[in-house]
């Protein structure tokens, strides 16, 4: 059944050769895909920047983001060793990994979390990030098959941050990755302007970020560098969000 969901809701071949598309837009719908079609409790997703580090990207829901950006941090984790090694690192009880990742064991066992797959994202011999799924139930751990689907939601990402375009280059691969991160990070801003604007939680500040740009069909990195410059009044990107209950957490 996973499959069938997923083969109707993920984005298409067609969705990514296009020129103007919002990668980061994209890898937050894709991390969002993994949770509805997987029935994981929670994704995120990190990317390698151009000089070596690991950098957020993507996440279902705002504890995820901080366990992510722990990861990030203390260098230790399922993500950061996926990432090292280039190959997927499975995790069904977090709790007995705590003398391997201390810091990361305690802040997953706060946020509720048993278990974990962390998946390599991959161009050619090179591994540019990793994707992390999150389960509550250790009982929950995926299947072998719903790994292979997993896996393939991982490639989906490399899919698309590469674009339609054959990397010849190894400069073009950076700057490709840090035009990802770079709009990230204006994202992230975006969502604190919002967030301290209209008194809400970050979850619910990118939902009103992302209704917005959708409203207007226009790139989310885009209309989070005009809030942030303050060409878009905040109150009118709150209003919208209003009208459009139940987006996606970022």
């Amino acid at each position: 059944m996973a499959g069938a969901r997923l083969e109707a809701s993920q984005p298409t071949r067609g969705d990514l050769v296009v020129d103007d598309y919002d990668v980061v837009d994209l890898l937050d719908e894709l991390v969002q895909s993994c949770v509805d079609l997987l029935g994981v409790s929670q994704a995120g997703l990190l990317l390698v920047d151009p000089h070596g580090a690991l950098s957020l990207v993507a996440s279902s829901s705002e504890a995820t983001r901080l366990l992510e950006l722990l990861q990030v941090q203390s260098e230790q984790g399922p993500c950061p060793e996926c990432v090292r090694l280039g190959q997927p690192v499975v995790v069904t009880d977090i709790a007995a990994e705590r003398e391997r990742w201390p810091e990361f064991a305690d802040a997953a066992a706060a946020a509720g979390f048993s278990s974990v797959h962390a998946l390599p994202l991959r161009l050619r011999q090179e591994t540019i990030g990793g994707l992390n799924l999150f389960t509550a139930d250790s009982s929950a751990a995926l299947s072998l098959d719903e790994q292979r689907i997993a896996q393939s939601m991982a490639d989906i990402a490399t899919i698309g941050i590469l674009q339609q375009r054959t990397v010849h280059r190894s400069s073009l691969l950076a700057e490709q990755l840090q035009a990802a991160l770079t709009s990230r990070i204006v994202v992230e801003q975006a969502k604190g302007v919002l967030a301290e604007h209209g008194e809400l939680e970050m979850g619910e500040a990118f939902a009103a970020l992302r209704a917005y740009s959708r409203h207007h069909s226009s790139k989310l990195s885009i209309v989070a560098g005009q809030i942030v410059r303050r060409d878009i009044d905040p109150d009118a990107v709150l209003a919208m969000a209003a009208r459009k209950p139940g987006e996606v957490q970022g």
